[in-house]
């Protein structure tokens, strides 16, 4: 733990969907002096990324749903183009991804590989997504996908060119963080 930080004070202000927290905490400063400041943190566990390709192909596969946050926030339909992703729900991050990579695309995937991990706002959301990719093929698809109707998922799977997807970004039709660094990983590290 960090000798420079004393939490002071930890109210929980919401837990209705997830938990949010009030901190009051003291942080020592390079000067040795001591600042008491409060920052608010949202707390959703951890979640996992993955970026589907085809390499023979040159496809992707990424899901397109309605989030409220970005309808919130301009985004005029709501809409967002995605890799598949879940939170961890106890799971180890490789379970999670292969659980939520068939409920959402409907691909049962055997094998995946993780490339990195981050904190997605670390300035405010305790959450660190850890990122995969995978090969699929037309014999890894076992269902439709469209996600878990028990969570209220209304996932519509999209199968794009590889470089469709690469421009799409450039035109603000995929704008959503964890897609952006899987497509941009994809490219730099030539999977397809």
């Amino acid at each position: 733990m960090n000798n420079r930080v004393n939490i002071n004070e930890i109210k929980v202000l919401s837990d209705d969907w997830y938990i949010l927290k009030k901190v009051n905490f003291d942080y020592q400063l390079e000067d040795s002096s001591w600042q008491n400041q409060t920052r608010e943190v949202y707390d959703r566990g951890n979640g996992a990324a993955i970026l589907l390709y085809n390499k023979k192909q040159e496809t992707v596969i990424l899901t397109k749903q309605f989030r409220m946050p970005t309808y919130l926030n301009k985004n005029h339909s709501g809409m967002m183009l995605e890799v598949c992703a879940g939170l961890l729900d106890e799971d180890n991050p490789e379970d999670c991804i292969i659980r939520e990579a068939e409920e959402e695309t409907g691909y049962r995937i055997p094998h995946v590989k993780k490339v990195f991990e981050a904190y997605m706002s670390p300035g405010a959301v305790t959450e660190k997504l850890y990122y995969f990719v995978a090969e699929y093929n037309e014999n890894m698809k076992v269902s439709e996908g469209g996600g878990n109707q028990d969570e209220h998922e209304n996932i519509e799977v999209m199968e794009i060119p590889f470089k469709n997807a690469l421009k799409m970004i450039e035109t603000g039709e995929i704008q959503d963080a964890k897609s952006i660094l899987l497509l941009q990983y994809a490219q730099v590290h030539k999977l397809i």
